[in-house]
């Protein structure tokens, strides 16, 4: 070499390295090479060199060239095991390090990296005992403190793990990615400010740390300081845009917003960065489930879970969105797995509770619900399900107890304010439960949409000339139990305009001939204010002693009377009674208040009854095989509206149905009804009777115990004997 010597050149070399001029350095250290194609030295730097270039392979090579030379080179050794980690070889690269440790037992930075490749092998226990051990040998040496703190995290020791950033921290003082950790083991902790703090610490040494940023973010939220929040993940993503998890994170404060379109955009922006990232899956689902796309939401969550089987998020977050769909078994199956994952996530025991009152099994709904809480004390989505699980049971003093607990830890929870509504209305407290009732509109999971006018809602008072318009909501069956409140509501003056569905709209025309009643649908004409039907309970103060009692009120066409009169007219001089044995199947409490036709099997035993089948939709076709010595006569294809089912309703007499359409329309006709109900029966039942305060001649057979039809129906079936028996001793 011209100019200076070999060791000269090394110097040199090794100068331009330690200050990061590889490029001088790898031209010095091939020069040695010329010269001295045997310089171990000068082979292992230019292989170090190479893997901080990114060329591992390379690196690899070279090194092992040097050890060739040198075998008691322990640096070499340890320097190959870092480029052998970065290669994957973990193996291989575990075995170098503890050769370099054989060489050089003294040597803190070969235990360090040996701690490295330990625990991306998963072997934690094995890693901290060499991050320890580097510690013993270098009690100064601040990565290692950081490196056992992560791994001490990671094992879920975060006294220890805090205690071991904060070595590394009073070490080092400017070390971002301690404090970063450090956050994240205080916050793991649920030392919140103390997180956020340390966090601002890092950004404020190195403000470009997207990590930080994004760590900050999820503090702040979990602190419900959303708008902060939402501001931190926007900076990490703007310092590094395809943060997959900080896109995942920012779509969670969007979700607590309750900015649900913008939050899926920013999960699908995470899963097109990452499409492995499970977390992005999971959340989008729940998302997903919320907005009802609950096929949507069942394929991410699904996803979720094969990319990372035992995430129990994703298995909860499952059990939710096929508990949405109705998949109970399936619900239950998933909430466990989450369950079995993590016995202490507060979460999956109240999902659990959820799916588990959906099929019925209200104790063990209550055990897990009660569990979600005892976890979480400060759950309100917990308390909320345990008060529907209480509900189903008939301890309603309890379940508003939970749903009051649910409100005072989330003042505007609106399911909980509902689900309160129907208890309080359940036991006769109209004041309360019908001021309660108004928060329907803002829960999510109400059936009927809030309408959006621009006119003000009627709250009562004198119309004065002006027009309202009423409309209906929810079912058929609110809608005939509420439209008795049109006259209260014509004496306050003003016009009226009547809107409800279609299948109502000759029916109610009955009732007020002079006003327009439109089906929904049409074009509405002008109006001043407005009020759903349901709600003028609560505009007239309605108590149990106040309950309008003009019935009937509602009126079948007397043209159509005598139609049905005709054609029953041939049929045999017997009792005739209607019957409807389901509702909808898309009623929330359809799985406990519907039978099957073959339930009512014992009736046919009463001689001398000749029913009608007034059942619908897809249960209807079990009237084309009635049950042995059933005489059942099947119309129903033949009624096209109620006004059709009120003529019909006219020339029976009795209606025996389940709570569905038909028993308010009889009872508001004031046609004799049976009305057979569930162990917790919808609100307007009551408790404890057997008639209604809506309707005189409605009589009401109850469940004595949870599911059990087969006390109501002997008790139906025997009050038949009875009638019939009546009947004829006086013919």
């Amino acid at each position: 070499m011209p100019a200076i010597s070999v060791p000269q050149a090394f110097d040199l070399a090794l100068q331009h390295h330690q200050c990061g001029r590889l490029a001088e350095a790898e031209a010095l250290y091939r020069q040695i090479l010329a010269a001295d194609p045997r310089h171990a030295d000068a082979l292992h730097l230019l292989g170090v060199v190479a893997h901080q270039a990114g060329q591992n392979d390379v690196a690899v090579g070279l090194i092992r060239q040097a050890i060739t030379l040198k075998a008691n080179f322990p640096e070499a050794h340890s320097d190959l095991g870092i480029a052998l980690r970065k290669t994957g070889r973990l193996d291989e690269a575990i075995a170098t390090f503890r050769q370099a440790i054989t060489l050089q037992p003294s040597y803190p930075e070969a235990y360090n990296n040996l701690g490295n490749a330990l625990m991306d092998k998963g072997q934690q226990d094995e890693a901290i005992a060499a991050y320890r051990q580097a510690v013993a040998l270098k009690p100064t040496y601040s990565e290692a403190h950081y490196n056992l703190g992560n791994a001490l995290r990671e094992k879920g020791q975060l006294d220890v793990a805090i205690a071991a950033y904060r070595g590394a921290i009073a070490l080092k003082p400017d070390y971002p990615e301690a404090l970063n950790n450090l956050g994240a083991a205080l916050q793991d902790k649920g030392q919140l400010e103390e997180a956020t703090a340390v966090y601002r610490r890092a950004i404020a040494l190195q403000p470009d740390f997207s990590k930080a940023h994004n760590n900050l973010g999820a503090a702040l939220r979990d602190q419900g300081q959303l708008d902060e929040a939402l501001a931190a993940f926007r900076q990490a993503i703007a310092i590094q845009r395809n943060f997959p998890e900080a896109h995942s994170n920012f779509g969670n404060a969007l979700y607590d917003k309750g900015r649900l379109d913008e939050a899926l955009a920013a999960y699908r922006q995470a899963i097109a960065f990452n499409p492995n990232l499970a977390e992005a899956h999971s959340n989008l689902g729940n998302v997903l489930k919320d907005k009802g796309h609950l096929d949507e939401a069942v394929a991410a969550c699904r996803q979720a879970v094969a990319l990372q089987s035992d995430y129990p998020e994703a298995h909860s977050n499952l059990g939710a969105a096929l508990y949405g769909k109705g998949h109970l078994d399936e619900a239950v199956a998933a909430c466990r797995q989450a369950v079995a994952l993590q016995p202490d996530y507060p979460e999956a025991h109240s999902n659990l509770g959820a799916a588990l009152y959906g099929k019925g099994h209200l104790d063990e709904a209550v055990a897990a619900c009660r569990q979600a809480v005892a976890l979480q004390p400060d759950y309100p989505e917990a308390y909320s399900n345990l008060g529907a699980a209480l509900y189903g049971k008939g301890h309603l003093d309890a379940a508003i107890a939970a749903y009051r607990q649910a409100i005072a830890l989330k003042p505007d929870y609106p399911e909980a304010h509902h689900h309160l509504a129907l208890t309080l209305l359940l036991q006769g407290d109209f004041p309360g439960g019908w001021q309660e009732y108004e928060w329907r509109w803002k829960w999510k999971g109400f059936p009927s949409a809030q309408r959006s006018f621009g006119q003000s809602v009627w709250a009562g008072g004198p119309l004065e000339g002006r027009t309202l318009l009423l409309h209906a909501e929810q079912g058929f069956g609110d809608a005939i139990q509420f439209i008795r409140y049109l006259p209260l509501v014509a004496a306050r003056g003003g016009k009226i305009i009547l809107e409800c569905q279609v299948e109502l709209q000759r029916l109610f025309q009955t009732m007020a001939p002079d006003l327009p009643v439109l089906a929904e649908g049409q074009p509405l004409p002008d109006f001043d204010v407005h009020c759903p039907l349901v709600s003028l309970p609560r505009v007239f103060s309605t108590d149990l002693g106040s309950i309008p009692q003009t019935v009937p009120y509602l009126h079948a066409d007397a043209a159509e009377v005598a139609i049905w009169r005709e054609r029953l007219a041939g049929t045999s001089p017997s009792l005739k009674v209607g019957l409807v044995w389901a509702g909808r199947p898309s009623h929330r409490n359809d799985r406990y208040r519907s039978l099957q036709l073959a339930n009512l099997a014992s009736l046919a035993e009463v001689p001398g009854v000749r029913f009608i089948s007034l059942q619908k939709d897809a249960a209807a076709a079990e009237a084309r095989t009635p049950p042995a010595g059933m005489e059942l006569i099947d119309v129903a294809e033949e009624l096209k509206d109620f006004a059709d089912t009120a003529a019909l309703l006219a020339n029976l007499d009795l209606i025996i149905a389940v709570d569905t359409a038909v028993v308010h329309l009889a009872g508001a006709m004031g046609r004799p009804v049976w009305t057979l109900l569930p162990f917790a029966p919808d609100w307007r039942w009551l408790l404890e009777r057997s008639d209604s305060p809506w309707y005189p001649t409605m009589r009401l057979f109850r469940q004595p115990s949870i599911g059990d039809w087969d006390s109501v129906i002997t008790e139906v079936r025997e009050q038949l004997q009875v009638l019939v028996d009546s009947r004829r001793a006086k013919s």
